[in-house]
């Protein structure tokens, strides 16, 4: 068993590393700035600067097929990128992707929807939570009719990440007499879209269908098979959430040891108490746990095995991994840690939403504990 990166990828690594620390994180009091004045935290101009400069050194499409331009760097290294993109908290990530049940459509819908979000030419999100089916995806109440050559479309999503900005959808609904389908719906088709305030940077966005018609060759895949693509959509990526927020736990922690070293407290360094020492050591144990079981379910991904009860658990442990890092970290920095001069609160409201999103800590809980009741995995086997 070998834990090693190869030469390449240690060089790929490094390399974004390298443009983080030096393109992307002199952004932070910027971001911080236009946070705090009601702005976006990057204007679009800088964020395509900055997506031009990764191109250039070879980082577009990290996970994209080759044939559509991407870098088809696999799962590990896509996780070991978004732990390097996640030791900064500037709401950046490398273009040239799109969602993968995109590449489940016909040509001329790739041609429409995926080949132009993989150019960054268009922008997606993908809608299935309602205000009364959020972890419950199976109560979709969305209704699509059939009306002719054309499904007519009444509904209402909620909590869309990247709805306000979209010019298309993927929307699920209840097509009868078929079942949950997916439907490829322009912006011009008719939806709209209202902010929802939360208590972090996430801007997600309520979308309404009103009487919106959706020609026949906009539906994505099968008619009736429309939850199947929900869930590859779900679990393809989950393992890539916990990857994101063991990059941030790790910068989070390296500012508390920092700090640590320098605070005095009666007469020496806090970095001398036992109180901190014990805090920075489960912090360092914890990220190290959440680190291997991201990479294990990156891994039987890559190697073609089912990762999904493998993500649930990488999900599940680095979002609690997350908040309680960075808890410690804004407890070592005391009454520093809870203003605004530093980026800690902002972690701290920002981590919060992992154990919420894309699978609550009490979905992933049941998710794992359904699969080892119902012997869809067992106990006690390392790579099966």
């Amino acid at each position: 068993m070998d834990f090693s990166l190869t030469t390449e990828e240690r060089q790929i690594r490094d390399t974004v590393r390298s443009f983080v620390e030096k393109e992307v994180m002199p952004l932070e009091p910027e971001v911080l700035r236009n946070e705090r004045e009601g702005r976006p935290a990057l204007d679009p101009e800088t964020l395509r600067d900055l997506r031009a400069k990764a191109r250039k050194s070879g980082f577009w499409g990290i996970n994209t097929p080759e044939e559509y331009g991407g870098a088809a760097l696999g799962p590990i290294m896509s996780a070991i990128i978004a732990m390097e993109l996640g030791r900064t908290f500037v709401p950046f990530s490398f273009g040239g992707t799109a969602d993968n049940i995109l590449y489940a459509g016909t040509e001329p819908q790739k041609q429409r929807y995926l080949v132009p979000t993989i150019e960054g030419e268009r922008r997606s999100c993908f809608a299935i939570t309602e205000p009364g089916a959020g972890s419950d995806a199976r109560n979709i109440r969305t209704r699509a009719v059939r009306d002719g050559a054309e499904w007519i479309i009444n509904g209402e999503k909620t909590f869309i990440t990247g709805g306000n900005e979209a010019d298309f959808v993927m929307v699920f609904a209840v097509a009868e007499p078929y079942g949950v389908t997916c439907f490829l719906v322009d912006r011009d088709m008719g939806w709209k879209s209202e902010p929802i305030p939360t208590m972090g940077q996430w801007g997600p966005a309520a979308l309404v269908f009103q009487d919106v018609r959706v020609p026949e060759e906009n539906i994505l895949g099968e008619l009736g098979k429309g939850f199947e693509l929900a869930m590859q959509w779900i679990g393809q990526g989950r393992y890539m959430i916990p990857a994101r927020a063991i990059g941030s736990a790790e910068r989070m922690l390296g500012m508390a040891i920092d700090y640590a070293k320098i605070r005095k407290s009666m007469g020496q360094t806090i970095s001398e108490y036992q109180a901190i020492q014990w805090m920075i050591a489960d912090s360092q144990v914890e990220i190290e746990a959440a680190k291997w079981l991201t990479l294990y379910a990156a891994w039987r991904v890559r190697e073609g095995m089912d990762a999904r009860h493998a993500s649930s658990i990488a999900k599940l442990n680095g979002a609690v991994m997350a908040n309680q890092v960075v808890d410690r970290v804004l407890q070592i920095h005391g009454g520093m840690g809870y203003t605004k001069e530093l980026p800690i609160e902002r972690w701290y409201r920002e981590l919060r939403l992992l154990r919420i999103f894309e699978g609550t800590d009490e979905i992933q809980r049941r998710t794992i504990a359904r699969n080892l009741i119902k012997g869809h995995a067992r106990l006690g086997l390392i790579g099966e």
